[in-house]
């Protein structure tokens, strides 16, 4: 299996962002699951990157070209990709992964994820998505996302195909139960 990781480009504010990431990273490795992520060796990406190659595990990068410099591509990767433009990484990384998280992150994470969501809602795909909720960090986006159920404009059976995880157990384990709901028009 291989599991595609969004995440932030810096740490955050709080150390239990980084320990939470490496718990995550180490346990995927041990359940002989590959990470597909940005290719950056910079904040969680690096965090997530590290954890799981310290404990064994495969990690592959996905990094455009723009941003190999800035993000500073992870030198010690199973593998790493060069794209042309982030149009081209999220593909990349939508064809080599089995499932998708989001990892606490900024507004790119944010981008990265609503697009895969959205693209199983539409039936492009009928792999997992999820949401790594470390110390509650994505609450407020559940809470909007529920509002907008509210509102009429996000069916249940969309927000009930998001997994929210807080331990890589219970992410790991959503996984491997996971059934995709019909797609939106049919």
């Amino acid at each position: 299996m291989k599991v595609a990781i969004y995440c932030g480009s810096s740490e955050g504010n709080s150390p239990d962002y980084v320990k939470g990431v490496e718990a995550l990273g180490v346990y995927l490795a041990k359940q002989g699951i590959d990470v597909v992520y940005g290719g950056g060796n910079v904040g969680l990406m690096g965090v997530i990157a590290n954890a799981t190659l310290q404990a064994g595990g495969r990690v592959i990068g996905v990094i455009p070209a723009h941003l190999k410099s800035k993000e500073i591509a992870h030198p010690g990767l199973t593998e790493l990709h060069e794209v042309a433009n982030m149009h081209e990484r999220k593909a990349k990384m939508a064809e080599l992964a089995d499932a998708f998280v989001a990892l606490p992150g900024g507004v790119g994470t944010l981008e990265e994820m609503f697009e895969i969501w959205t693209w199983g809602q539409l039936g492009l795909h009928d792999k997992p998505c999820a949401f790594y909720n470390i110390n509650g960090f994505y609450d407020p986006l559940f809470a909007m996302v529920d509002s907008m159920h509210q509102a009429g404009f996000v069916k249940q059976s969309y927000i009930d195909m998001i997994i929210k995880a807080e331990a890589p157990e219970t992410l790991v384990s959503a996984f491997k139960t996971y059934k995709a709901p019909s797609p939106k028009w049919c």
